[in-house]
């Protein structure tokens, strides 16, 4: 056990379980990999607090919830990426910054203020006409990989596939 009541053995099955998803996933973990393991330790210490991973990096509410948005990985890593080279808790990193040719740097928060938080909901909102279909409606564009057809809803589509690896320009904005 190390001070955070986390046993070594689960920190270092993590990091290969996380080496490994996010290898398949097209990611890159933080190459310090001390560094990730002392973030894992932070999830797993969260895990057993609250029953979910909530980034270590961020303050939770114990309400899965309310929490939803900050369960690693955060729905904010992607665009953090793409913008910062890494994600707010720098767990995960793009090629530049995994390969040592560019330094992680600081990443503003993207979370909304807790007053703002579920004011924008990601779900498909319903509306039914009478004497029509219901018609879905989302408050994210959809993007489909016009490689393998993955579907995702997000600001922008993702910089790599998650099941085909094609980069963000294969990806159309899906009506």
């Amino acid at each position: 056990m190390n001070d955070a009541g986390v046993r070594e053995q689960d920190v270092d099955r993590t990091y290969e379980t996380l080496v490994k998803d996010a290898t398949d996933g097209g990611y890159r973990l933080n190459p310090d990999a001390e560094f990730v393991k002392n973030l894992i330790c932070g999830l797993l210490k969260n895990e057993q607090r609250y029953g979910y991973r909530a980034c270590p990096c961020r303050l939770a509410s114990g309400k899965k919830e309310e929490d939803l948005d900050i369960i690693c990985p955060c729905d904010y890593r992607d665009s953090d990426l793409e913008e910062h080279g890494a994600c707010y808790c720098a767990l995960y990193v793009n090629e530049a910054i995994a390969d040592g040719s560019r330094k992680v740097a600081p990443v503003p928060e993207r979370r909304p203020p807790r007053s703002e938080r579920g004011r924008k909901k990601d779900a498909a909102v319903r509306t039914i006409t009478p004497g029509m279909a219901p018609i879905f409606s989302l408050s994210l564009p959809v993007w489909r990989c016009k490689v393998c057809g993955y579907l995702c809803a997000r600001e922008q589509p993702p910089g790599i596939c998650p099941i085909c690896k094609a980069k963000k320009d294969r990806f159309e904005r899906f009506a």
